[in-house]
């Protein structure tokens, strides 16, 4: 399927393409960023819809989007009763997505409309998700730097090389978006949770507009919150199907570490040269022993656990079925469905 031209409708009345957009306290750029999607998208050809998320905004940017829902049905409003996140208002707007390609941006009107044929585009030449590359960026320095430092950790820790994980402005095959579990600060981290899954990342050179209303929301406690939370995907991303290889294997070198000084100590015991009840390494070494078999032990409990919660077809994702294999999940499809009848 194409989706740089006109695309074939899909089947149903799902668009071809979704706009998922989060936003909070930004009620002057609403309708802009409204209306140049609109003409862009009506320029391609493409049929589309607007999901606003309204990330518990208290000034009047509920009421703008009410008003463009109620002139074009193509426009829709999730609200939540306060603010809980861009990870949360991108995983509801994902939720409620029908196109068969699902964009995300931000209501700032920094992300420009007019790049979305060069995202098609780019998911043409094979790409499952593609993510804005804001090479000239309007944003002072105290933003920039850190960003850097960010995307550069980020691409050590996971073997993917982006110059921009931040950027809202994304574009997702539908089939990606049911591969995420967005909470907490995750939203920056979403390629890299993809490209673990096996899927093709891909980015593109976009525009960064200067902000024309507000103030960046940008603060120094997203730098800790964002180093908190690349551990914890790394942890998830590479460790979560295997957690005895992380405990497991760091308890066995302490335990070993912790017997070969205990051993050492015997040794001398026996031959006879001096005490070794009051030396500092005797407790080193049982300390090591020690926390080696707690690690140990909690690796296995979460292999237990693991092997409770999750079946063996979750640990990882089939890109394609084909052949018989396929004609029997479309029959055991049709055949549930005409039980439901």
């Amino acid at each position: 399927m194409s989706f740089a031209g006109k695309i074939e409708p899909s089947l149903g009345t799902a668009p071809d393409c979704s706009f998922v957009i989060p936003f909070f306290n930004e009620h002057e750029s609403l309708q802009i960023l409204y209306r140049e999607i609109v003409e862009n998208c009506e320029a391609l050809g493409n049929t589309f819809e607007l999901v606003f998320v309204d990330d518990g905004s208290t000034d009047a940017g509920t009421e703008v989007v009410r008003r463009l829902a109620q002139a074009d049905p193509r426009v829709s409003l999730l609200r939540f009763r306060r603010n809980f996140g861009k990870s949360a208002a991108l995983s509801a707007g994902f939720g409620a997505a029908q196109g068969d390609v699902v964009f995300s941006m931000d209501a700032d009107l920094q992300d420009n409309p007019s790049e979305i044929g060069n995202f098609l585009a780019a998911l043409d030449l094979g790409a499952d998700v593609v993510s804005g590359w804001k090479q000239v960026r309007n944003d002072p320095v105290d933003k920039t730097l850190p960003s850097k430092l960010f995307n550069g950790a980020v691409n050590k820790a996971f073997g993917l090389k982006l110059n921009d994980h931040n950027c809202g402005f994304k574009a997702y095959r539908r089939e990606t978006l049911a591969e995420l579990n967005l909470y907490g600060e995750l939203h920056r981290f979403v390629p890299a949770l993809l490209h673990a899954r096996g899927f093709r990342i891909a980015q593109i050179p976009v525009e960064h507009r200067a902000r024309r209303f507000g103030k960046s929301k940008f603060g120094a406690k997203r730098l800790v919150k964002g180093a908190l939370d690349l551990l914890t995907v790394w942890l998830t991303t590479r460790y979560g199907a295997r957690p005895l290889h992380l405990f497991g294997g760091t308890g066995l070198v302490a335990s070993v570490l912790g017997g070969g000084i205990l051993t050492y100590l015997s040794v001398l015991w026996a031959l006879g040269m001096g005490p070794i009840g009051d030396r500092p390494l005797l407790l080193f070494g049982m300390l090591l022993v020690l926390a080696g078999g707690q690690l140990i032990g909690v690796g296995l409990l979460g292999e237990l656990i693991l092997a409770r919660t999750i079946g063996e077809k979750d640990k990882y994702a089939i890109a394609e079925k084909s052949g018989a294999v396929a004609d029997r999940e479309l029959e055991r499809r049709i055949a549930a469905a005409s039980t439901l009848d």
